[in-house]
């Protein structure tokens, strides 16, 4: 495989929040609907009927076009593609073609410790099809039109990406900067955002190979485990003499394999002709500073503040993904608050991602801001010396679900009731010590033969007769005094 160098495009159908579809005044959001309960006279395709353009989207796709680190065109224009399927009524779909609404941009991502940027050659606005479904074991289909109509944002990306790592960053970060620009729900699960994925591989760096279009693909993990099955399959194909053969491909899921649905010739006979009942879109500088006035912290800037604090990438990712999941952005308000105190903000970012976040998603209580500033409460005790570690998550767990009044002082409390704050008297502590030493000779003896798990052996010690209230690091100190280390 290290032969060939893998080219990659990605089309990403990212649909808008708006309340309406895109050209009649039917609900968007067709989640928990019955089939065909969401549709118009005009997404039906009746004679006569006329569409309407939703001028939400244009707002939408503006703040895409910024997030997309450019700015969307000033002229643009619809345009009919025709071709003839069972979910598409009137046999032609509203598109952009010749004059999108947004040209050029760029998406920066991280792979590894690698900044990477992704080039974007368009993205345009069209009108999402309905959805037929094939029962098992039937000899017919079924049409689904609630989805005809929803407002589409195709982003279409320059063929710079060149592994499985890249894409599966390439879409993921897309999914961040769609949520975080509020231009989409970013449901993956319902399909707000459907990936498909162009994959060939050549032994000229300079030359394309015959491509495969990998088609809707809906997890990040899917696009990865794709482009990686099929960069194989093409390689196999090629190192046994045989041709690859430009084709649309589906993918299994359960059997983590591409599979072939249709062959595709280089050229469509879409037969795109300009819109009639549509005029062309003419925007200006006036709207879009209104939009941008609007934008919110994207991720890069959220990486560049959470930075401060010390976190690693990862860290901060999980974080930004965690919100996405939440949809409030009440955590990272929280800490943005609280940036002054990096030290802090460490401390509460560690404790939500490794705490927080899975009894969120497993227990799926209602997320409030009292259980981040109870971990600030905690953090100022265990900075304190007042509360280890250990207790402190007990402590945690205890009052998650508890209402005891005043905060911080009532955690405090608490705490001393529940025997949990340590025991930082020197003098106190130092009188455990002697006790602990000289009941553990072998042990005082292996300390000052340089084995280091020994002192830990003596600490655990400690604790264990204070019963978990001693001061670990102050144990530990006095232990050290003690054996001349």
């Amino acid at each position: 495989m290290s032969k060939y160098t893998p080219t990659i495009g990605i089309e990403t159908h990212v649909q808008l929040k708006t309340k309406t579809k895109l050209f009649s005044a039917v609900s968007n959001d067709a989640r928990e609907a019955s089939p065909n309960t969401l549709i118009s006279h005009i997404c039906v395709g009746m004679p006569g009927a006329l569409p309407v353009l939703n001028e939400k989207a244009l707002e939408l796709a503006t703040r895409a076009a910024f997030a997309l680190n450019t700015k969307p065109e000033k002229f643009s224009k619809f345009d009919r593609k025709h071709y003839f399927y069972p979910d598409l009524p009137k046999g032609y779909q509203i598109s952009q073609y010749e004059d999108p609404i947004i040209k050029g941009g760029y998406v920066e991502i991280w792979v590894g410790d690698e900044l990477k940027k992704i080039g974007i050659t368009r993205a345009h606005l069209e009108e999402d099809a309905g959805k037929n479904t094939h029962p098992t074991g039937a000899d017919y289909s079924l049409v689904d039109l609630n989805r005809a109509g929803t407002p589409l944002l195709e982003i279409v990306s320059e063929p710079d990406i060149h592994s499985a790592a890249d894409g599966k960053a390439f879409v993921r970060e897309l999914y961040l900067l769609m949520k975080y620009a509020d231009v989409s729900d970013v449901d993956l699960y319902h399909g707000n955002m459907r990936f498909d994925v162009n994959i060939s591989i050549s032994k000229d760096p300079e030359k394309l190979g015959t491509r495969s279009e990998i088609k809707n693909l809906n997890s990040f993990k899917s696009v990865e485990a794709a482009i990686e099955y099929e960069i194989k399959r093409q390689t196999e194909l090629l190192e046994a003499g045989k041709e690859v053969v430009q084709e649309t491909r589906g993918w299994d899921e359960a059997k983590q394999k591409t599979t072939g649905q249709r062959g595709k010739e280089e050229a469509h006979d879409y037969r795109y002709m300009p819109e009639p009942d549509i005029p062309p879109v003419e925007l200006d500088e006036g709207f879009f500073s209104g939009v941008e006035k609007e934008m919110p912290a994207l991720p890069a800037e959220w990486r560049k503040k959470l930075s401060r604090a010390e976190l690693t990438l990862p860290q901060i990712d999980t974080l930004l993904e965690a919100e996405v999941e939440r949809s409030d952005f009440t955590y990272l308000s929280y800490l943005e608050r609280r940036l002054d105190d990096p030290e802090e903000v460490k401390f509460v970012a560690n404790w939500y991602i490794n705490t927080l976040i899975p009894i969120v998603r497993e227990e799926k209580f209602k997320f409030e801001e009292k259980y981040l500033s109870l971990v600030s409460n905690i953090f100022e005790l265990v900075k304190g010396e007042k509360l280890n570690s250990n207790n402190a998550k007990v402590l945690y767990d205890e009052l998650l679900h508890k209402d005891i009044g005043n905060w911080p002082e009532a955690i405090e409390k608490y705490a001393e009731q529940r025997g949990f704050i340590q025991v930082s008297d020197e003098s106190v502590i130092e009188k455990i010590v002697d006790e602990v030493l000289a009941e553990n000779p072998k042990a005082v003896a292996d300390v000052k033969a340089g084995e280091a798990k020994a002192i830990g052996f003596l600490v655990g010690q400690v604790m264990a007769k204070s019963k978990g209230q001693a001061n670990p690091g102050l144990a530990q100190k006095i232990i050290k005094n003690k054996t001349g280390l």
